[in-house]
């Protein structure tokens, strides 16, 4: 049965390396706060990255107010915490807690919470739930034709209540909701593993968020922050009859020995997120070899060796390089 870890209150393990101070340039940048009585090029001064709801940013007129600020008759406020960004003379705030805005072409992983009229509400961690269309879907063994009554009638047979599915994201709309789909092989229903929250922040978007571990683990990470560790199995094959088990509510058996690198993964990723450490392939393996000097898996939930675990995965990385 799956087992979903709550979602942590990251915090900043590592203090900053260095110290911004630049001139305001004409490219997208994250700067720190704006210090306005700082005596700098235009009365700005770059000296924390993170601001407060309250904080003020800058008094002077030049710099437009965008998300995450508003406007006093002296100055622009922070309206969140989170970091500040300028592109060219705009001024807007990333909060460090928000949920997931879905942008087209992402791939997300969403819990599917009502069968209804020709569609599916799939929770995905964002404001509105997401919309997949029976006619997004692939029919068991890939057939690829119009949906009619029967199917409609079927619905359940593909996804019911309950169902972890991994889906793109293929339209959004002006009041912020989305539009999923799972043509793909590669999307679909989820088995074999357990879910993993963390926020969205943390993700980077890439060109592949599917990876392969050592131990017979998979990962997939979702640009929403939800992220699914399995056991490993081949993808199905279009045309094969694999493809007809893809809505397959049967888990296969987990042997002990992947059942404990699963939740090793899981509590390396659930360190990196508490220690607000992006999450990708590269930080997950560090993370996963570092926690290895510890013997069982459930070790890792301590801060401690969570945290111990973080630096040595963020050292390699920066060996790496």
């Amino acid at each position: 049965m799956p087992v979903t870890f709550a979602t942590p209150q990251p915090y900043n393990l590592f203090e900053p390396t260095h110290d911004l101070r630049h001139e305001a340039s004409n490219e997208d940048e994250d700067i720190d706060m704006l210090d306005p009585s700082a005596e700098a090029e235009g009365g700005l001064s770059f000296a924390k990255k993170i601001v407060t709801p309250g904080e003020i940013i800058t008094d002077d007129p030049q710099f437009m107010r965008g998300h995450g600020t508003y406007p006093t008759p002296s100055a622009i406020v922070a309206s969140v915490a989170g970091t500040l960004h300028r592109t060219n003379k705009l001024l807007t705030i990333s909060p460090l807690h928000a949920r997931y805005t879905p942008q087209i072409g992402d791939l997300i992983i969403g819990r599917v919470r009502e069968v209804g009229p020709k569609r599916w509400r799939v929770d995905i961690g964002a404001r509105q739930d997401a919309v997949l269309m029976l006619s997004a879907i692939n029919l068991p063994g890939g057939v690829q034709r119009r949906k009619n009554a029967t199917d409609e009638l079927q619905m359940r047979t593909f996804f019911q209540e309950g169902d972890m599915v991994s889906c793109e994201v293929q339209t959004t709309f002006a009041d912020g909701a989305a539009s999923v789909h799972t043509r793909s092989l590669k999307y679909g229903k989820l088995r074999n593993g357990i879910l993993v929250n963390i926020p969205p922040s943390l993700i980077t978007r890439s060109k592949t968020h599917h990876y392969s571990l050592p131990e017979n683990v998979d990962v997939l990470l979702g640009v929403n922050g939800w992220i699914w560790v399995s056991k490993h199995v081949p993808p199905p094959t279009a045309g094969s009859a694999a493809s007809e088990e893809v809505y397959s509510n049967v888990n296969e058996h987990i042997d002990i020995q992947t059942r404990s690198a699963i939740a090793r993964v899981a509590n390396c990723i659930q360190a990196l997120a508490r220690s607000g450490v992006r999450v990708d392939e590269t930080m997950i393996v560090y993370a996963y070899e570092a926690s290895l000097a510890w013997e069982e898996p459930g070790e890792l939930v301590s801060l401690e060796v969570g945290e111990s675990v973080v630096r040595e995965a963020v050292v390699r990385a920066r060996g790496e390089r």
